[in-house]
């Protein structure tokens, strides 16, 4: 993607994100105007014609005939210059100038939105390339194209192919962007425990400014780490870790989540809480998963509180986390049911009673299922044997 300047975030992932904020349903209509306009300047700046017909067709932009056949006419043009660079480069110049000539021809389809054709030239740019730093840098671009176009198979697949380039060497600068690349595709597929390895790795090694700028890799940090680490590691990876100290102050509500969440104050990690659904719920990786990640948090601080205690009255469990006796019965009613928590609800009584399930029993039950499992194929393969 557009990723000259090293500190800058990709134009076509910024378009992305506006584009997603355009179909948005709780983005205002005053603010869909104003990003329609950025919309619509991206695209004629890049002279996106597929891509523009794509938005028209989605009613997200309205058409203008005349931009689209100016768009497609300097699209040809383009690629005329751009081909016969290719053969002049072919006939009158070495291997690296016929190389960075198909590259040029790649990274101008991926400028214009043309995702197949960007791929199909990727290949041939490949073919051309010797070491594997370039054939990595080819690989980021393919990942930026699936990013832009959220195609997950496409996503996983370079992964794959980036880990199996770097077997063979590779630098630790293009290391460490491979892990943002991961982790950012870990969580989008919902797999947080191992985003939030994958970040924390990379705080203090952070290179990817082409997909986000650090605030947001730090955003994401947080966010991952709390339904996935421990109390403990929660403690020495993330609230104490310099990085995310200098720069969690100027993400909103985010500091009071972390720390409320560490010192026990669920009152105010409630309200933290609140104040980031929006962000949660606005951020084009999240969104899909917006339902989950708010279960989960609950889960994470329902069952910190509950481990303090054998049993605890309902009142003071709502009391402590400023909600009613009603709304708190009724969470922990639907994550008992579902098996999150380990408790029971006494109503008679307003108690909660806490039934942790004790390790090395889990550990015999689950032997003794097995053992009876074994048995029962034993006996029917002695049955088979006799006939």
């Amino acid at each position: 993607m557009d990723t000259q300047d090293g500190t800058q975030q990709s134009q076509q992932l910024i378009l992305a994100h506006n584009v997603f904020l355009l179909k948005h349903p709780d983005v205002s209509d005053i603010e869909k105007v104003r990003l329609s306009d950025e919309v619509l300047y991206s695209v004629q700046s890049n002279d996106m014609t597929s891509y523009y017909e794509t938005l028209v067709t989605d009613k997200v932009l309205e058409l203008d005939q005349s931009l689209l056949e100016s768009m497609r006419a300097k699209n040809e043009e383009e690629i005329k210059k751009l081909d016969e660079k290719i053969a002049d480069a072919e006939e009158n110049l070495g291997e690296s100038e016929v190389r960075e000539a198909h590259l040029a021809k790649s990274l101008y389809y991926i400028r214009i939105g043309e995702k197949e054709k960007a791929l199909e030239q990727l290949k041939v740019t490949e073919s051309k390339t010797v070491a594997v730093g370039q054939k990595m840098d080819l690989v980021f671009y393919t990942l930026q194209i699936g990013l832009f176009y959220m195609d997950f198979d496409l996503i996983s697949k370079s992964i794959d192919k980036a880990k199996n380039l770097f077997e063979g060497g590779g630098d630790w600068e293009r290391k460490n962007r491979l892990k943002v690349y991961e982790g950012l595709y870990c969580m989008s597929t919902r797999n947080f425990k191992k985003a939030a390895n994958l970040f924390l790795d990379s705080i203090s090694t952070f290179t990817t400014y082409e997909l986000f700028p650090y605030d947001t890799f730090i955003f994401y940090t947080v966010l991952t780490s709390i339904i996935s680490l421990d109390r403990v590691s929660l403690k020495q990876k993330v609230a104490d870790a310099p990085e995310i100290l200098t720069v969690i102050g100027k993400i909103p509500h985010l500091s009071e989540f972390l720390n409320s969440l560490y010192d026990c104050q669920y009152k105010s990690f409630f309200l933290a809480f609140a104040g980031l659904t929006e962000q949660i719920k606005l951020d084009r990786y999240l969104h899909p998963h917006f339902r989950f990640y708010m279960r989960e948090v609950r889960t994470v601080v329902y069952s910190q509180f509950l481990e303090s205690y054998k049993s605890v009255t309902i009142e003071a469990m709502a009391k402590a986390f400023g909600v009613t006796v009603e709304f708190i019965d009724m969470e922990l009613s639907r994550f008992i049911a579902a098996g999150k928590l380990h408790c029971k609800i006494d109503k008679v009584a307003g108690v909660l009673e806490t039934n942790r399930p004790d390790a090395k029993n889990a550990l015999y039950q689950a032997t003794i299922k097995q053992g009876d499992f074994l048995l029962n194929r034993i006996q029917k393969l002695s049955r088979v044997i006799d006939l």
